[in-house]
């Protein structure tokens, strides 16, 4: 078996890729990032998923971004939007994927994993620039550019096996592999028990992932 660095949110994408890639026969490292969102309970959820799925471990990486500010989910001054929005949304977190796989990057040459997962989606998602495969090509380049594992001859690979699925699609896979979407938290503006705001981005995507799978949504919701 190889080792692997799964990055898990606690939401419903980052779930499914770790349930997919423990399917595969991964020893999987989860790592979550405490960045100062404002929806903290979501590393709740993920330290539930990691247990639930079979993560060999979980770690929570401790990273302030709220000192840059800049986006709806770091900075208490600035609303989650309520309604779709045009253009890239002000739920973005600048450069937050770049960090988060740099935070990966440096986990796997320590764990000695030859993959890097990450639940990036560029089909049913808001727009972020850092949800690319384009941008996922290009920092597979850079870590193996980057680390003494791959110079000395074990490149390093990003993961994205979801990047091209629709929500539908996710949670239908998800739900083949066991995946106990009651355990995960997506809400961008979720409370201190983890009930989903119903109305942002994120909870929309959701509700409509479960609706085009057919299956139903076991999202707690506020009133």
């Amino acid at each position: 078996m190889k080792n692997a660095v799964v990055l898990l949110s606690g939401g419903l994408d980052s779930a499914t890729v770790l349930a997919m890639a423990v399917a595969d026969g991964w020893r999987c490292h989860a790592l979550s990032i405490d960045y100062g969102q404002r929806h903290r309970v979501e590393l709740e959820a993920a330290a539930r998923v990691a247990r639930a799925l079979g993560a060999i471990e979980h770690r929570v990486v401790p990273i302030d971004l709220r000192v840059f500010g800049g986006s709806a989910l770091t900075d208490d001054s600035i609303a989650v939007p309520m309604s779709a929005t045009p253009g890239i949304p002000i739920t973005y977190v600048p450069a937050r994927n770049t960090i988060f796989l740099a935070l990966a990057l440096a986990y796997a040459e320590v764990t000695a994993s030859d993959a890097i997962f990450t639940g990036a989606n560029a089909v049913d998602y808001s727009g972020y620039p850092d949800c690319r495969p384009e941008f996922l090509a290009a920092f597979e380049k850079l870590a193996n550019l980057a680390t003494r594992r791959a110079v000395e001859g074990e490149p390093i690979e990003v993961k994205a096996p979801i990047v091209r699925m629709t929500k539908a699609d996710i949670v239908r896979r998800g739900h083949e592999l066991g995946v106990d979407f009651a355990l995960t938290v997506s809400c961008y503006n979720a409370d201190a028990e983890g009930r989903a705001c119903g109305q942002c981005d994120s909870c929309r995507f959701r509700r409509e992932g479960f609706a085009g799978a057919g299956l139903p949504d076991p999202t707690r919701y506020r009133r």
